[in-house]
């Protein structure tokens, strides 16, 4: 069982944003920017291409409102997907508000924010998905 499938079990804690029956999003907690979101899904598979048809199919269509609440949560120009899959073999994709290329390089140094601020950011994408 991944790290990912415990997330989405609710053995490890997470700051969700959104589920269905075939996803779960929630907060990168080694963010390259704050927003930065990963959307899972609940079948773990390791490489995203991997995954069966259905899912891909639909991870856009739920990627997209958190990707706009991201957009309309922080001081951004666009809200990049990425898939890198290296770190958790789990197949997952990054939601990562961006106005720079380089804001979302996997080799910049990782934000920290304390549990707090998590919360704060967390409430603010769920608020803006309404």
């Amino acid at each position: 069982m991944t790290i990912f499938s415990k997330i989405i079990a609710g053995e490890i804690p997470s700051y969700k944003i959104a589920e269905n029956e075939l996803f779960f999003a929630f907060l990168d907690i080694a963010p390259l920017q704050a927003g930065h979101t990963l959307v899972v899904p609940k079948t773990e598979v390791d490489k995203i291409f991997d995954v069966p048809d259905n899912y891909l199919a639909e991870l856009l269509v739920f990627a997209k409102p958190i990707a706009k609440a991201i957009e309309k949560s922080f001081d951004c120009n666009r809200v990049s997907i990425v898939t890198v899959g290296l770190e958790v073999p789990h197949a997952h994709v990054h939601l990562v508000p961006i106005t720079h290329t380089e804001d979302m390089l996997p080799t910049n140094a990782k934000k920290q924010f304390s549990k707090e601020e998590f919360t704060d950011i967390q409430q603010k994408i769920i608020a803006a998905m309404v």
